[in-house]
């Protein structure tokens, strides 16, 4: 049986509100899923990429909040 690993993609919109997209790995698979609306999506390939881009269209998510404010 597969180990199962998981992280997260995390953005804010412009209201100040974090979205996130938890990822899940198992084995060669990954299992996306949106806290926010429970979206899902199963990817093989660019899991991060692919919730990025579900937060952005779906959200309007795309402050990253390991990017720092961006203020010295």
């Amino acid at each position: 049986m597969p180990s199962t690993t998981s992280s997260k993609v995390s953005r804010w919109d412009q209201h100040g509100r974090e979205h996130i997209v938890r990822v899940q790995k198992a084995g060669v698979q990954r299992a996306l899923t949106c806290d926010t609306c429970g979206w899902r999506k199963s990817a093989q390939f660019l899991p991060w990429l692919k919730a990025e881009e579900h937060l952005a269209e779906a959200h309007q998510a795309t402050v990253d909040p390991a990017a720092g404010n961006g203020t010295p």
